[in-house]
């Protein structure tokens, strides 16, 4: 999943461009200023589709500036597969998978990878359950070989079972009564009830206690499988390299995954407002609407004016009318968040109890104008200038590099992607902007939870 990243609707980007595996003499390089064009301007010509013998196939760039190897990878399934009543398994697994695997158990294996200073983790969203390898180049053997153990057979032993389970319940109850995470949870509870995508993905205080060694087995057979597995990998290794790897690693998982279809998603309480009452000077706020699918045709549109709304830069309207004019919040944003099966404006800020009544007034006001007038020509060409512009950032190092490019495939494009976002957010003209603000803000009614005591809220 991308937050407010612009992803570009599949049907306006269906043909992936693909190239012949590099050698090691011709290999592309990586830059300080991010992922090197090629001499005809394409970054995704840089990019080798390599398929294993076994047909595992992964999004490459080879880089021998500096001698690492970053690898990310993910399965479709996430806290969205928890099983019913029991939302956290999903987390619970990922903390689990590197705590002990094949012959060795977690103290082992933890030992193994700092022994050759290599780092593994997992982690778990509402969509994917990922994971993250980053290893010299000279140890790739050996990381390969305990990153196949972590994936095929990690033990799930009581001992760490209810070590990792007693450190996220731990989180929990810190969390408890700080504004930022009630204000959040409170209003995922009430856009999506009733969906996956409403539950907490770290469980919550009375779920987890019920989770069971046999719930991760389980779900861990539902999702791991090869049919949705996408991978990214960046550094010092060839193809040919690489693809004795991927057999390795992931030829032994079964080819099918048995997740259960998720359903689409609406974004409920438009216009309702919530607040939970927490003993505190300031109010946190989290705000929100519909939003537009990531396949939507306007979406690239919407993300240029979510920008100018609240994109999180010094001209952005709600930085401005906030808090440069009004001194109401020290920070106020708003995001695009697109899942596989539902997708929303989002926003948030924190200000005085008895400002934010007038707070959420001056928000709601500028999504308004927006919806009924659209941005100025100067707003909307600052605001394709800085996404043209700050695009190269997501490029600067090697872990971003695959982060990127896995989340490329996972949220279901071609890598020519790495071409066209740009072009398409310069072809964004005032009619598209106009039409897509009108979409997306609407009749400007917003989803509201609060947290601390507002006053005139």
């Amino acid at each position: 999943m991308f937050a407010a990243s612009g992803i570009v609707p599949r049907g306006l980007s269906e043909v992936t461009h693909m190239t012949a595996p590099a050698t090691t003499t011709d290999a592309p390089t990586l830059t300080p200023a991010g992922l090197k064009t090629s001499e005809r301007g394409s970054r995704a010509s840089m990019v080798q589709k390599v398929v294993s013998k076994g047909g595992i196939e992964a999004w490459l760039v080879e880089d021998y500036a500096v001698p690492l190897v970053a690898v990310e990878f993910a399965f479709k399934g996430g806290a969205s597969q928890d099983p019913a009543g029991k939302p956290g398994a999903a987390n619970l697994l990922a903390g689990l998978i590197d705590e002990g695997a094949g012959p060795y158990d977690a103290e082992a294996f933890h030992r193994a990878l700092d022994e050759d200073a290599i780092e593994l983790s997992f982690s778990a969203d509402r969509d994917i359950l990922s994971g993250r390898l980053q290893t010299l180049s000279r140890n790739s053997s050996q990381a390969f070989s305990l990153l196949r153990l972590a994936v095929n057979e990690a033990r799930l032993e009581a001992e760490p079972f209810e070590r990792v389970l007693s450190q996220i319940a731990a989180g929990l109850k810190s969390e408890a009564n700080e504004p930022d995470y009630v204000a959040g949870r409170t209003f995922r509870e009430k856009a999506f009830p009733g969906h996956p995508y409403g539950l907490p993905v770290r469980g919550d205080l009375s779920a987890l206690p019920t989770l069971t060694r046999g719930d991760l087995v389980e779900l861990r057979g539902k999702i791991f499988a090869r049919d949705t597995l996408k991978i990214a990998v960046v550094g010092a290794i060839d193809a040919a390299t690489l693809a004795g790897h991927l057999d390795d690693v992931f030829g032994p998982l079964p080819q099918a995954s048995h997740i259960a279809p998720v359903a689409d998603a609406l974004l409920s309480g438009e216009g309702d407002r919530f607040v939970v009452d927490i003993d505190v000077p300031q109010s946190t706020i989290r705000f929100g609407r519909q939003g537009l699918a990531r396949m939507d045709p306007d979406f690239i549109a919407s993300m240029v004016v979510n920008h100018v709304l609240g994109g999180g830069v010094f001209s952005a309207r709600l930085f401005r009318e906030v808090r440069e004019k009004r001194g109401l919040a020290y920070s106020v944003y708003s995001q695009l968040i697109t899942y596989d099966h539902g997708s929303m404006l989002y926003g948030g800020t924190s200000t005085k109890n008895e400002r934010a009544a007038e707070s959420m007034t001056v928000i709601a006001g500028e999504i308004a104008s927006l919806s009924e007038q659209g941005p100025t020509e100067e707003e909307l060409e600052k605001a394709k200038k800085y996404l043209i512009g700050s695009y190269a950032l997501r490029f600067d190092t090697s872990t971003k590099i695959a982060s990127q490019l896995l989340h490329l495939q996972t949220d279901g494009f071609g890598v020519d992607y790495l071409d066209e976002r740009n072009r398409l957010i310069a072809a964004v003209t005032m009619e598209d902007a106009k039409r897509a603000a009108k979409r997306l803000f609407g009749d400007a009614k917003l989803l509201v939870a609060v947290a601390g005591r507002p006053e005139g809220m």
